[in-house]
This record gives C-alpha cells, sequence and structure tokens, in this order.
C-alpha cells in the first residue's frame, strides 16, 4: 500500500514539476502584449440635457445650460454661432465639463422664437468630434415657428461658389434696407452654395447675398451681392437660386515707388524699351506680332515700323494698331507657318510719354510656329440654348484664352492652343460679347449668368480633338 502511495505522489510532483518547467520557458520565450484601448470614438457628443428644454415655449431666459454625454469644448464661438433673429447685444458662451452656457444679455423680443446655431463650434474634447451645425431653439410665445427656406447661391460671373458669401432676410420691403438696416435673419453657405433657414415665421422678406458677415449690409460695390427680385413666404417648397456678382471692379492700388537719384539709370531711362510676345523667336500664329511698353505711347511714327521677309521685302497688308491703354503696339497680317520675318524698327519711330526714344534702329528676327504646334478641336453640345445668344468661354487658371459666340450646337477650330482648358457657357443677354454685371437698386437688373461646365477640356497638339459637352 506504501508503494502505491509513493508512486501516485511521485507521479503527481513530476507532473507539477514538468507544469512549471513548461510555463517558465513560456514566459522566457513569449512577447509581453498589453491589452488593447478598443475602438477610437468617432461619435459626436449628444445633448442630453438643457436648460430650459429645446424647443420650449412660453420661456424668456437669461440663462441656458446645455449638457452633453461627454466633456465637451466651444471653439471659435464668434465664427461659427448664428442667432436668428440677430440680438444687438451678442451672448455669452461658455463651457466647462459637460455643459455649454449661454448667457442672453439682450432683451429678448414678445411672440418669437430664437435658434442658436453653433456651427463646428460644439466638439468632444478626447478626439475633436464636431457636434455640426447643433441647433438649440425656444419660443418667447405659445408657439414654434416652424417654416423653413432654402435655395443656393452662384458666382454669376464663372458658375463657382465661394461659400464666405452669407444669405440675410429682411422684414423691411423697401430697396434701401440692405444698405441700411441690419437684416433680422441670416445663414451660410456650404460648400456647395447651398443654404437653409429654419423656424422662421409667417412673414414676407427680401432676400440678398453680401459679403461682411460682421455688418450684413451691401457697403461695398467691389464685393460679391446678389438679390431676389421678388419677396418669398417661408414654407414654399421652391429652391431659389441667386447670382451673385461685383458691380465695380476693385481699383487696384498704385505700387510705391522708391525715390532715386539721378545718374546712370536716369540716363538709361532715355532708351525705350520694350518687350514682345515671342516665344523662343517664334511667333504664335493665333496672335498678331505685339511690342509692349511700361509707359504709353506718345508718338508712333509707322512709317517706321516695316515688317519683311528674309530679303528685306516688306510684306503687305500689315496693319499696326495700338491698345486702349496705349501701351501695346500690334501688327496684324497673315502669316503662314514656320514663315520667317524680320521686323525693322526705326530710331524715334516711337516716344513714350516720358521722351524715352529708341536711340537707334532695332531689327527683330523671328518666324512663325508650326502647324503641328497646335490642335484640332471640333465640340458638340448638348442642350445648348441658342436663343439666350451663348459664348463660348475658355480658360487657362482663371485668365481668359478665348471667347468665342455661338451660333451652332458645333463648334470647330482646325488651329486651338493644346493645354487643359475650363469651359464656360456665357448666356450673353444683351448681345455685347462679354459679362455684364447685375444693378441694384435702380431698374433691378440681374446678372448675366455664365454655366461652368464641369468637365475640363483637354487638347493635344497635332491631333483632332472631339469632344461632346454636356450643358
Amino acid at each position: 500500500m506504501k508503494k502505491i502511495f509513493s508512486a501516485i505522489t511521485g507521479g503527481l510532483c513530476l507532473g507539477l514539476l514538468t507544469l512549471i518547467a513548461t510555463w517558465l520557458m513560456m514566459g522566457s520565450c513569449a512577447n509581453i502584449i498589453p491589452p488593447g484601448g478598443g475602438l477610437r470614438d468617432t461619435l459626436p457628443p449628444r445633448l442630453v440635457l438643457a436648460n430650459p428644454k429645446d424647443s420650449s415655449v412660453n420661456v424668456k431666459p437669461t440663462f441656458i445650460t446645455l449638457t452633453f454625454n461627454e466633456f465637451v469644448s466651444a471653439q471659435d464661438v464668434p465664427q461659427n454661432l448664428i442667432v436668428n433673429p440677430s440680438m444687438e447685444i451678442a451672448p455669452l458662451v461658455d463651457y466647462k465639463l459637460r455643459n455649454v452656457t449661454i448667457k442672453i444679455k439682450d432683451t429678448l423680443r414678445n411672440n418669437t422664437t430664437y435658434t442658436f446655431q453653433f456651427g463646428e463650434s460644439i466638439r468632444d474634447v478626447n478626439e475633436n468630434n464636431i457636434a455640426r451645425n447643433f441647433t438649440y431653439t425656444f419660443s418667447t410665445g405659445k408657439n414654434l415657428d416652424s417654416l423653413g427656406y432654402r435655395g443656393k447661391v452662384i458666382l454669376a460671373e464663372n458658375g463657382k461658389i465661394d461659400s464666405t458669401l452669407i444669405v440675410v432676410l429682411h422684414k423691411n420691403l423697401t430697396d434701401t434696407a440692405i444698405f441700411k438696416l441690419k437684416p433680422p435673419y441670416y445663414t451660410k453657405l456650404n460648400g456647395k452654395g447651398e443654404f437653409s433657414f429654419r423656424f422662421l415665421p409667417r412673414d414676407t422678406f427680401q432676400v440678398f447675398v453680401v459679403k461682411s458677415v460682421f455688418s450684413k449690409k451691401y457697403e461695398d460695390s467691389t464685393q460679391s451681392f446678389a438679390f431676389l427680385p421678388y419677396p418669398i413666404i417661408p414654407g414654399n417648397a421652391k429652391i431659389d437660386t441667386l447670382y451673385a456678382y461685383n458691380a465695380l471692379e476693385p481699383v487696384a492700388k498704385p505700387l510705391s515707388v522708391a525715390a532715386t537719384k539721378p545718374g546712370a539709370a536716369a540716363k538709361d531711362d532715355k532708351r525705350l524699351r520694350y518687350t514682345t510676345n515671342l516665344e523662343s523667336g517664334r511667333q504664335d500664329l493665333l496672335q498678331p506680332l505685339q511690342l509692349r511698353f511700361q509707359k504709353k505711347i506718345s508718338l508712333l511714327d509707322s512709317s517706321g515700323i516695316v515688317l519683311c521677309d528674309t530679303l528685306f521685302k516688306p510684306i503687305k497688308g500689315v496693319v499696326i494698331s495700338t491698345d486702349t491703354a496705349g501701351k501695346i503696339i500690334s501688327l496684324n497680317y497673315t502669316a503662314k507657318e514656320n514663315q520667317a520675318f524680320r521686323l525693322i524698327i526705326a530710331k524715334d519711330a516711337i516716344t513714350d510719354s516720358s521722351g524715352a526714344t529708341i536711340l537707334k534702329g532695332d531689327t527683330l528676327k523671328f518666324s512663325t510656329k508650326k502647324e503641328e504646334d497646335y490642335a484640332s478641336v471640333r465640340l458638340r453640345f448638348a442642350n445648348l440654348d441658342l436663343s439666350k445668344k451663348p459664348v463660348l468661354l475658355l480658360y487657362q487658371s482663371d485668365k481668359l484664352i478665348g471667347s468665342f459666340p455661338l451660333s451652332s450646337t458645333e463648334w470647330r477650330k482646325p488651329l486651338f492652343y493644346p493645354g487643359n482648358f475650363e469651359m464656360r457657357i456665357l448666356y450673353d443677354a444683351n448681345g455685347n460679347g462679354i459679362w455684364d454685371p447685375g444693378q441694384y437698386p435702380g431698374n433691378k437688373k440681374l446678372p448675366e449668368v455664365v454655366y461652368l461646365i464641369s468637365k475640363e477640356l483637354s487638347l493635344r497638339a497635332n491631333w483632332d480633338n472631339e469632344v461632346l459637352v454636356q450643358l
């Protein structure tokens, strides 16, 4: 019996020792991995309590507490918070732990629905998740206004979006309201140029678009502005589109010129200097040869400017002209591809407004480009309204490359510049070939509209490019 007990005891001890040895070996070889931290929080803060409650009626609070389900912050409140109707004294917004507080310093109006739209201001502390467009509402009367109004704002001149503009609503229906009065209601545009008002009363409003978030007035005619030519009553399902324009172009500030002492530089100024539009000694087949000057030309003797072939035989049919600013001299003539020329400019043929002249005759050697340097293009337009006098506008980096009135749904150019182009269609109401802004007040003329074509035009050199353009 003792032998059996000893055998059993010995077996248990041996098994226990083997288990301990195995555990020690595993512990010495394995890496220790700390437990994971779980999934990242991607949810925005959520309102769990408000005092007064959200959408309360018959209340006139001076202090509002908004409690969320996690610790929050309120960032860039002045840039984000929109209060409608607007208050003369801006409310004070603060935050601590899970609470955002609003201290109202203005006198609230009777029977009025107030909304506080925080934009992207309220965020959780840990992951910076945004409670996007969080809105708190209450009414000082027995009813909560619930009407809405939606629309979109497009820049009339180029068909693009400027999300820095704001839309304002005026109860005052006089033409001067947008110049003199702050509007009771306003909102911002989203990235698509869309806007939306909520909790509006059943009333009649004028609709405007302005640039200034501070004054919300139309104070600068060089800034974007738009108006709806008719008043609106909220609640209509119609979505309005407003076209913003600049009535006047901004005036460029003159460059400051440092004072210089007379000397060698002043002597050099007596020589008239100019540049050309030649590219590495080659002339564009689609443009006239140009001489460009820094100052206005005061005297031009066209007989002293002669375009010749390589044997110095004058070219017939050359027309010399200057631009409206008097700083560019153009030579218009018919030229073939890869044709060599000589341009002779006689002494004293040109004098600028400072009295500078060409002190001795110049001769320019150049040749025209080859046709293979250009692209052939044919565009076919779908849904083009020819009754609205469409004009095709082609841009590169916001620089107008060409403007072409369209008399049919097909446009063809055997020679055109290769590259990538932005296409726009101007509906030219008065047929003058250029975009015209609107006018307000007065006859309240709406601006001409330019539609931006989303598809880019890509043209290859020495290639027949055929493209279907969908409007």
